[in-house]
């Protein structure tokens, strides 16, 4: 059996939505959703929560998880980079696979939470076949940079966007890794990370208010039900 550590990150600040990570979401508040979401899946060994804020890390300790208590120099998103700070959370935890699951992706269920531990179980440790596992919503949009269009052509060679090459949008929902490789990297996912889609309810993250007042309509509509 491997064993595996659920890593919950957590700050105080937040610059785009005041508290945004103790936001008032279902019957308590995307912090607690997520613990409880965790607590559902038996192949977890360990949840951690790891934070700055006193306030949060009681709420863990209320629900009966352990906790990390952060400096400020890893939370401030100026003193550190994000990798380092990827890097100080997981040396500080003992675990031989980590998954690292902020709590702004709060729709994600635990049966999604299995089945990523079989994917990466599967195409991760037992054939080598990636070096990690990220969750991604698949899409089919025209995209332009600066210059143009960056993955299709204007004119007669024009396609419809169901033809277009598929992309993937990073949701930060699950990401899985060795907990040696996360410190080795600074990062919580490879360069060769296997790509789990989810659908496009799961893949809400919150970033603004915006994005959790529709987190919010999701769950009362398909989710809570």
């Amino acid at each position: 059996m491997y064993k595996y550590t659920a890593i919950i990150p957590v700050r105080a600040g937040s610059r785009r939505l005041k508290d945004k990570n103790i936001s008032k979401f279902g019957k308590s508040n995307l912090l607690e959703n997520k613990i409880d979401m965790l607590k559902k899946v038996n192949s977890i060994d360990n949840i951690i929560v790891s934070s700055d804020s006193d306030k949060m890390l009681e709420m863990a300790i209320k629900k009966n998880v352990k906790t990390h208590k952060r400096t400020s120099e890893y939370c401030d998103e100026k003193t550190q980079p994000f990798g380092a700070v990827v890097k100080h959370v997981c040396e500080a935890v003992d675990s031989e696979n980590i998954i690292w699951t902020p709590v702004t992706a709060p729709l994600i269920s635990s049966k999604t939470y299995l089945k990523s531990l079989d994917i990466y179980e599967k195409y991760v440790l037992s054939d080598n076949v990636h070096d990690s596992l990220m969750t991604v919503e698949p899409f089919k949009r025209y995209i332009w940079n600066e210059n143009g269009p960056i993955n299709y052509e204007l004119g007669l060679k024009h396609l419809p966007s169901q033809e277009l090459k598929e992309l993937y949008f990073v949701n930060d929902g699950i990401l899985i890794a060795p907990r040696k490789k996360m410190i080795e990297w600074s990062y919580f996912h490879g360069p060769n990370p296997y790509k789990m889609p989810l659908d496009r309810i799961e893949s809400t993250d919150i970033d603004d208010g915006i994005d959790l007042e529709l987190a919010k309509f999701y769950y009362e509509k398909y989710v809570s039900k």
